[in-house]
């Protein structure tokens, strides 16, 4: 039988586990701007971001397995925030990730709860290739989505693509951001 701190751990664990459930149904709300009905959501936007980043890093000397890490909570803190496009920064006063991630790890165990917070706060100072390939990775997620947003006929997202593409900073995101334009999103049916 358990004992109290395992069972309390487990809870933690699994409360902190249904709250990222969250991020299934949250939609990444910038793309309404565009028109997009069913925008994706955070969650399968992380994922991708988190699969880049491991490509990313493994191409730019980093350690892939850290670099997926860190893209795979860059956006956990919107669980309690939302996700707030950018045209609404300037108008309202968020937390800092690094503090919202505090609070949702509070009842996490120790070990876990320090993992999560040293993910973040090394993904928001950009202060290792690894950080700097999951920013990369989250940028050119988003010029992707747009670009597959605009074969399926929505007509306003060159902006999207373009803030997305003059962020990237790593060589071989840029070499991927170029490839994203070209590339069709059906390519890989022909392979």
């Amino acid at each position: 039988m358990a004992d109290d701190t395992t069972d309390q751990d487990a809870s933690g664990v699994i409360a902190f586990a249904y709250e990222m459930g969250v991020l299934k149904r949250l939609r990444r709300a910038g793309w309404w701007h565009a028109g997009v009905r069913d925008p994706e959501s955070v969650a399968e936007h992380s994922l991708r971001v988190a699969q880049l980043a491991a490509l990313i890093a493994a191409e730019e000397g980093g350690d892939p397995a850290r670099a997926a890490y860190l893209g795979m909570w860059h956006d956990s803190q919107e669980t309690r925030i939302g996700d707030i496009p950018h045209s609404a920064r300037p108008y309202v006063e968020v937390a800092s990730n690094e503090r919202i991630t505090e609070d949702q790890v509070a009842g996490l165990p120790d070990l876990a709860a320090k993992s999560i917070r040293d993910a973040v706060a090394e993904y928001e100072s950009l202060s290792t290739i690894e950080a700097r390939c999951a920013k990369d990775a989250d940028r050119l997620e988003c010029l992707m989505q747009a670009v597959e947003y605009r074969e399926s006929g929505y007509t306003r997202v060159d902006g999207w693509i373009e803030s997305s593409r003059s962020k990237i900073q790593t060589d071989f995101g840029k070499r991927l951001a170029e490839a994203a334009l070209t590339v069709s999103p059906l390519a890989w049916r022909n392979r």
